[in-house]
């Protein structure tokens, strides 16, 4: 016997379809360690709730946007880390997509009992700022 509501799992609101899965179009996720270590080595801007890290790729690669988060055991334990990159992952679908630049890595890193007790508004504010600092909008 099924519920009488299986009907409406994966529909909106307005009866439209939703996918399973939020996808982040244009971002592609950072893993290769290398990655992360070349944008260690990039342009920088620590915010209050994380630090930001830019990479500009040759025109050679492929084109798009590529993002990592990245949060160290001082950040807290599993679930701390977990729920800290889920809200970088949040920010950086919401702010890369609209104002990241094509052939650019992005690295996200948490910060201790900061990136998951800031309110979210206040995370998207500091990401748009940090972005206008590396690409040279502001200083």
């Amino acid at each position: 016997m099924t519920p009488p509501e299986t009907h409406l799992i994966g529909s909106s609101a307005n009866g439209d379809m939703s996918p399973a899965v939020s996808s982040c179009v244009g971002l592609t996720v950072l893993t290769q360690r290398r990655d992360f270590q070349r944008a260690a080595r990039a342009k920088r801007v620590a915010m209050p709730g994380f630090v930001l890290q830019m990479l500009k790729r040759p025109e050679a690669d492929d084109a798009g946007i590529r993002v990592g988060y990245t949060c160290s055991k001082k950040v807290g334990n599993a679930v701390a880390r977990n729920r800290a990159k889920r809200r970088l992952r949040e920010v950086a679908r919401a702010v890369l997509t609209a104002q990241g630049q094509m052939n650019h890595d992005y690295v996200l890193i948490g910060r201790k009992s900061a990136t998951a007790a800031l309110p979210f508004d206040r995370l998207l504010a500091d990401m748009e700022k940090a972005l206008n600092i590396l690409h040279g909008k502001q200083q």
